[in-house]
């Protein structure tokens, strides 16, 4: 029980109800719009990935809103009001992202015509590699929705009054509704609306926020002698939770894994028209993340300059570190109804986003490389339906998830851990087969259960066995301004509890920083790979098309000619770019695990399954048969 007298801080009414209840609307709204609209176009393709026509505007707005989700409305302001602003560090991290990402990754998966990003592992390896990632995936995303889900639910709940269960159910019929009637295309453009809804919702709070506390100069002031601009830390102990080391590597390694070879973003990626719209899209949607990033950390500031007298948490008016910014949010809009209903839809915008993106990815996973490999024969339409099937399944588990989210903590780190323990080990597997020609298929195997392996070893034993304070503690809160509840009340002293023992990893491997288990996770299945495969035979060069493998050696050996061919390891990326679709199937027949259904598919198929080149963009152009009809 709190020893302090929690001040009046209202509940939702009418209004904030109805703005909320507008921007379910206007979501579903465009999912019926684009049913309607495509209903002629009744091709899985078409449904999946928009037909590959999409424009690098829609899609950049997507990317955005898909992975700055009510984690970051919640939890980011959060972390800088607790920690410090280190947490801007990331618009290092999302810049290194980006850059992988575009010029790296995207090449590969765009110009190899694909769907899902798992058909790359068996074009590259076989079918055992392929489903064994995909299962990953799958696990990874149901999880981390769930997360998505239950997170903003609970918080909001918990301060706003607003109905738990409620929100949690509403959130998933009206993201399966515009996912299952509208496809790519309506899951684009609600996240498009949605980011609009996310960034307006920051403003709204930085400007009545800066009003009230006493101008910009004043909140600076107060962060600062607050120690919440200590940003630069330089210290290389794997142990502290947040340094600059932590956040630049750790965080270009966990957000990779999250961007540069997730389906979820790679799937919207390859639906634009061009792979300069791709790279386009990927671009303007780094400024996208700067921007919500930057309005998080200065929210969390003006936060803090709030309540440096008088800490909601500490004094126990509130139940959870996620429950801040609500907190504050009806704290600060007490007298102006309607207005906390727009951040509650600025919350959800995130949480609808990232749910109607996961659904929509795990259709795709599913179809492409579970459905379509059992069932070659389907039809369009049965395709089409199956997908929609698809997505009212994957609907409903998600939402069914987040009854298990409880468990794992504040937001921000238990997603991140998710995407660390489960990301790290697909980013270096995925490396795996791009960067080494070397590498073969057993290496894959071996390399992704080793880097699962150490990753969730890592994890696990991090929430089994938390860091000692003194890698993580907070920053000084006080209570100094809060009104005693009753003062002279004698305080209780509790009897001191002996400390549960700690196994020997506790303070060392179980306490690195929740950043690095994808770090650990990649390199461990690379190095891991990599070993293997020399000790199995390494691949030949010569039976791998240069379309699967990005020539990274000759960013570093332009000096010298016979070097860079060495490293190619008999990969023939001097040939013309026409060669690489005709030497693709034969290289497939040849893989271990395939077999002739999958041989004579992809004899089929492969007349379209690579884009096309086009010299007047300097680019690969999508040339799916729809567009040309």
């Amino acid at each position: 029980m709190s020893n302090f007298v929690a001040p009046e801080v209202k509940k939702f009414v009418a209004w904030d109800y109805v703005v909320f209840a507008a921007l379910f609307l206007v979501c579903a709204s465009i999912g019926v719009f684009f049913a309607v609209k495509e209903r002629k176009k009744k091709t899985s393709k078409e449904f999946l990935v928009g037909g590959r026509q999409m424009t690098c505007g829609p899609i950049a707005f997507s990317l955005t809103s898909s992975f700055m989700s009510a984690v970051t409305v919640l939890g980011t302001p959060s972390e800088v009001y607790r920690y410090g602003a280190s947490f801007v560090l990331f618009f290092l991290s999302y810049a290194l992202v980006i850059i992988f990402t575009a010029e790296l990754f995207l090449p590969v998966f765009y110009r190899s015509g694909i769907t899902s990003t798992y058909e790359y592992l068996e074009l590259r390896f076989n079918k055992i590699v392929r489903l064994a990632a995909t299962l990953i995936y799958i696990l990874q995303t149901i999880l981390y929705t769930g997360i998505v889900v239950y997170a903003p639910s609970l918080a909001l709940n918990q301060v706003t009054g607003f109905d738990l269960w409620g929100s949690v159910v509403a959130t998933g019929i009206v993201c399966t509704f515009y996912c299952t009637l509208g496809g790519l295309k309506a899951v684009v453009w609600t996240d498009a609306f949605q980011m609009i809804v996310m960034v307006v919702g920051f403003v709204t709070v930085l400007v009545r926020g800066t009003t009230l506390n006493g101008g910009s100069t004043k909140i600076w002031e107060d962060a600062y002698e607050g120690s919440r601009l200590n940003i630069f830390d330089f210290d290389v102990d794997p142990l502290r939770r947040h340094t600059f080391w932590t956040i630049v590597i750790g965080g270009t390694f966990t957000w990779l894994g999250l961007y540069g070879v997730n389906q979820s973003t790679i799937q919207r990626c390859i639906s634009c028209k061009s792979e300069k719209h791709a790279k386009l899209a990927l671009y303007l949607n780094l400024l996208g993340l700067w921007t919500v990033l930057v309005c998080a950390v200065f929210c969390g500031l003006v936060m803090y300059s709030h309540y440096k007298s008088c800490d909601p948490w500490t004094a126990d008016f509130i139940s959870a570190p996620d429950q801040l910014m609500p907190y504050f949010v009806m704290d600060i809009f007490s007298s102006m109804p309607g207005v906390p209903g727009l951040f509650v839809a600025c919350a959800f915008s995130g949480t609808l986003s990232t749910v109607a993106a996961s659904i929509n990815a795990l259709a795709t996973v599913t179809f492409e490389d579970l459905v379509k490999k059992g069932f070659p024969n389907l039809s369009e339409k049965m395709s089409t339906w199956i997908s929609k099937g698809l997505c009212i399944i994957y609907g409903v588990l998600c939402t069914s998830m987040a009854a298990a989210a409880s468990l794992l903590g504040g937001v921000v780190q238990a997603s991140l851990s998710i995407h660390g323990m489960c990301g790290g080990p697909m980013l270096g597997l995925f490396t795996l087969g791009i960067v080494f020609p070397c590498a073969n298929w057993k290496g894959a195997v071996g390399g992704l259960l080793a880097g699962i392996t150490l990753a969730f070893w890592a994890g696990t034993g991090s929430f089994i066995y938390p860091a000692p304070p003194i890698k993580s503690i907070p920053l000084q809160l006080s209570t100094l301004n809060c009104t005693l509840a009753n003062s002279t009340e004698a305080l209780t002293t509790a009897a001191p509890t002996v400390a549960p023992e700690r196994p020997l990893l506790a303070d060392t491997w179980y306490s690195l920083s929740y950043l690095y288990f994808s770090a650990v996770g990649c390199l461990g299945c690379a190095i891991t790979g990599l070993l293997i495969s020399f000790i199995t035979g390494p691949s030949k060069g010569e039976d791998i098309p240069p379309v699967l493998i990005k020539p990274v050696c000759n960013l570093f050996c332009f000096w010298s000619e016979r070097l860079k061919t060495s490293l190619w390891r008999g990969v023939r990326h001097d040939s013309p770019e026409v060669d690489f679709e005709k030497n693709l199937p034969k290289v497939i027949a040849n893989k271990a695990g395939t077999d002739d259904t999958f041989q004579n598919n992809t004899n089929k198929e492969n007349k379209c399954q690579f884009p096309g080149y086009n010299p007047e963009e300097n680019s690969y152009t999508n040339m799916s048969r729809e567009s040309r009809l």
